[in-house]
C-alpha cells in the first residue's frame, strides 16, 4: 500500500466512476482499477461490490475511504512543513474562489501577485462555498477566497475587504434616477436571486427579507451575469456586489448605492487551522487587501 493507492481510492469514492476517477488521477482506467484490486488483495477485504453496474463501496471500503482521507490530509501537512524550509513565497499554491468573487477579483490581483511574488506558481480553482471548503479540508486546495459564512467559521480567516451590494435596476425603472436609496425602499419589492448553493443568495435574501422584500420564485440565476442580463431586459431588480459592476455601465442597468443600512459581505482568505504556512497566507492576504483598498477607493469615486 502506498499514498498513490489511497489517492485512487478517494478519487473513486468522490467520482463513483472508474473512468472519471482515473482522469482525475491522470492515469488510465486499467491502471486505477488494477491498483484498487491489488489493494483489496493486500488487505484481504472487498472494498467494492463487483456485481453492480454502479460503483458501490462495501462497509469496509467506506471505512477505508474515510481513513485514507485522514492520511492524505496529514501528508499535505507534512508537505507544507517541508516546503516551509525554503522561501515562503515560492512553489505551487492552489487557491479556490467562489464564482461571485473570482471573475471580478482575479483580473485585479493576478498582475499584482505576479509582480510581488514572481516565484509563486498559482493554480486557480472555482467552486461554490461548500465544495471549496471540502476541498480545502481534504488538502486539495491550500487556501480559499470567499465570503465569510457559517460554514467557514471553523477555518482560519484573514480579512481581505468588505464589499457593499448595490441595487441593480433597469434604466427605465422608477428608481433609476435615484442617487441612492434606503434599504427599506425594497419593502414590497420582488427581487431576482441566484440559485441554491451560492452564499451570496443567502446573504442578499437576509437583507431583503428584513425589510419586507420577496424573492421572485419564477426564476433563479446561475451567475451574476445572468442576473445582470435579466435586469437589463427589464425582467426585475436585484442586488449585485460592487466589484461586479462594469466600469463603463453601458449595459442598460443602473447601479444604486443602498444606505440605512448598506448590505455588504466580508471577503476572506481562509486556510486550514494548524497549517505551518500561516506566514505565506498572511503575506498573500496583506497584498490582496492593500490592492483592494486602492481599487475600492477608485470605485467609490466613480
Amino acid at each position: 500500500m502506498n499514498i498513490r493507492d489511497l489517492e485512487y481510492l478517494v478519487a473513486l469514492a468522490e467520482h463513483r466512476h472508474f473512468r472519471k476517477a482515473a482522469e482525475a488521477c491522470f492515469v488510465s482506467q486499467p491502471t486505477l482499477s488494477g491498483q484498487i484490486r491489488k489493494l483489496e488483495d493486500e488487505l484481504g477485504v472487498s472494498l467494492l461490490e463487483r456485481t453492480s453496474r454502479r460503483v458501490l463501496f462495501t462497509d469496509a471500503g467506506m471505512r477505508l475511504v474515510q481513513q485514507a482521507r485522514n492520511v492524505l490530509r496529514e501528508v499535505t501537512i507534512l508537505t507544507e512543513l517541508a516546503s516551509e524550509q525554503g522561501e515562503s513565497m515560492t512553489g505551487p499554491l492552489h487557491i479556490g474562489f467562489i464564482p461571485t468573487v473570482g471573475p471580478y477579483l482575479l483580473p485585479k490581483i493576478i498582475p499584482m501577485l505576479r509582480d510581488c511574488f514572481p516565484d509563486l506558481e498559482l493554480f486557480i480553482h472555482e467552486g461554490q462555498t461548500q465544495q471549496l471548503v471540502q476541498q480545502l479540508e481534504e488538502g486539495k486546495l491550500d487556501c480559499v477566497i470567499l465570503a465569510s459564512v457559517e460554514e467557514t467559521q471553523h477555518l482560519k480567516e484573514l480579512p481581505l475587504y468588505d464589499e457593499p451590494m448595490l441595487l441593480a435596476v433597469n434604466e427605465k425603472h422608477r428608481l433609476a434616477e435615484c442617487a441612492e436609496v434606503a434599504l427599506d425602499v425594497l419593502d414590497g419589492e420582488t427581487l431576482l436571486m441566484l440559485g441554491d448553493g451560492h452564499c451570496l443568495r443567502d446573504q442578499a435574501m437576509g437583507f431583503c427579507f428584513k425589510v419586507g422584500a420577496q424573492e421572485d420564485q419564477r426564476f433563479r440565476a446561475t451567475s451574476l451575469e445572468t442576473l445582470r442580463n435579466m435586469v437589463a431586459a427589464g425582467s426585475g431588480i436585484t442586488l449585485l456586489p460592487q466589484l461586479s459592476v462594469p466600469a463603463d455601465k453601458r449595459d442598460g442597468v443602473v447601479y444604486i448605492p443602498i444606505t440605512s443600512p448598506t448590505p455588504s459581505r466580508q471577503i476572506m482568505l481562509d486556510y486550514r487551522p494548524g497549517s505551518p504556512l500561516r506566514g505565506r497566507y498572511e503575506q498573500l492576504a496583506d497584498a490582496i487587501g492593500g490592492q483592494m483598498t486602492a481599487i475600492r477607493s477608485g470605485l467609490n469615486h466613480r
